[in-house]
């Protein structure tokens, strides 16, 4: 039978989602869980590889086992396995044709950023941070021109494999709430770093070091080095993941913690 999880994590304490050799990730501990629960070893596939530091508010995983239990105890029953900075929200059963990554139609993304004289203590790792006043307009100008089917190789790591740099960015939102931004990403796929890469050269921008119309010059030179570098992961969220209608997933982001 295969299931359908939405999961939920801390990205401060792992390596990012992918199993790596030696190093504390999300999909170790998931896998763990569940093996300890369905009594046998168990592969979590996942919607998204989030990177070292990002965190997910609804990650979409997939599993199979033959192994009967009510959902429940895929819910509570694995989360007593779980270190503190993970958790799985919902379990569901889905069609043997559902794959937690390739039939995804788009992933979302929130950025949570705080502009403040001051460097955050409460929120240390869960929100970005620059502390200067920024240009909303200028920001907002340049957000509208990334929106839509484009290369994005200048937003792209080194190292992604992704196999082509084109990618349709259906959203991207900038709202202020007090000195609180909220950046809102919705494409059909992302590229490695692409997010955080997006947001360096938005708050360039912002600052006043580049005009809006630099994010066009930007995608037209498909290069990564013109761009700038790229932002720290902390206030970065994967916010969930749509898939088409048969598999009866909820298709938008659920926030359970206010802004995120």
């Amino acid at each position: 039978m295969k299931y359908a999880l939405a999961v939920e994590y801390d990205g401060r304490a792992f390596s990012g989602w992918q199993i790596q050799p030696s190093e504390p990730t999300v999909q170790a501990a998931l896998e763990e869980a569940l093996a300890r629960m369905a009594g046998h070893p168990v592969r979590a596939h996942a919607a998204g590889r989030t990177d070292a530091g990002v965190h997910a508010a609804r990650q979409i995983v997939h599993f199979e086992t033959a192994v009967q239990r009510p959902l429940t105890a895929w819910v509570r029953g694995v989360n007593s396995f779980l270190p503190a900075g993970v958790a799985v929200l919902w379990a569901q059963v889905v069609p043997d044709a559902f794959h937690a990554r390739f039939c995804a139609t788009a992933r979302h993304y929130r950025y949570l950023l705080l502009q403040h004289p001051v460097r955050p203590a409460l929120l240390a790792g869960r929100v970005g941070w620059v502390h200067q006043e920024l240009d909303l307009e200028r920001l907002r100008g340049a957000a509208a021109l990334l929106q839509g089917t484009h290369d994005f190789t200048s937003f792209r790591a080194a190292e992604c494999q992704a196999p082509s740099p084109v990618k349709t960015l259906h959203r991207l939102d900038v709202h202020a709430h007090g000195t609180l931004l909220t950046f809102d990403f919705s494409a059909d796929a992302f590229l490695h770093h692409m997010v955080r890469n997006l947001m360096g050269s938005l708050l360039f921008v912002a600052k006043g070091n580049r005009p809006p119309e630099w994010m066009g010059e930007l995608l037209h030179a498909r290069d990564r080095s013109a761009a700038a570098p790229t932002f720290m992961p902390d206030g970065l969220y994967l916010a969930g993941v749509s898939y088409p209608s048969e598999f009866g997933l909820a298709s938008e982001p659920e926030p359970r913690h206010g802004l995120i």
